[in-house]
């Protein structure tokens, strides 16, 4: 049985995944490409990365530098890396959460596969 209507529904949904899929991947690929600077005693340790999660360079203000009190400045820069890795993870998350709930959305009009006041979502002949 070939392709009646339920190979139809089926196919479409089958493109619809694989555009998300591509979606997906160009969010990820942008959200890969911001830079952060993550910082530390109010901006005195600054930490920069990328949203590849590479950590690119390291700049301190020579006032936070105390040698007798070398463990501040391991915590400061520790607390910068820490930054720049949350505003790394709210990045990623804000890029891959618009593309998800778009894509949920256009599922789950009347018109889309997954039609809400269908009365059997399971019978897909139409």
């Amino acid at each position: 049985m070939g392709g009646g209507p339920e190979g139809e529904g089926l196919g479409e949904l089958l493109a619809q995944m694989h555009d998300l899929q591509e979606t997906l991947a160009l969010a990820e690929a942008e959200a890969g490409s911001q830079r952060v600077v993550g910082t530390a005693a109010g901006g005195a340790v600054r930490v920069t990365a990328s949203g590849e999660l590479s950590f690119d360079s390291v700049e301190i203000d020579p006032s936070v530098v105390d040698p007798s009190d070398v463990a501040l400045l391991e915590d400061l820069v520790l607390a910068a890396v820490r930054d720049a890795a949350a505003q790394l993870v709210a990045v990623r998350r804000e890029a891959m959460g618009s593309v998800v709930q778009r894509a949920l959305s256009g599922l789950l009009t009347p018109d889309g596969p997954f039609d809400p006041d269908d009365p059997d979502p399971d019978d897909l002949s139409g």
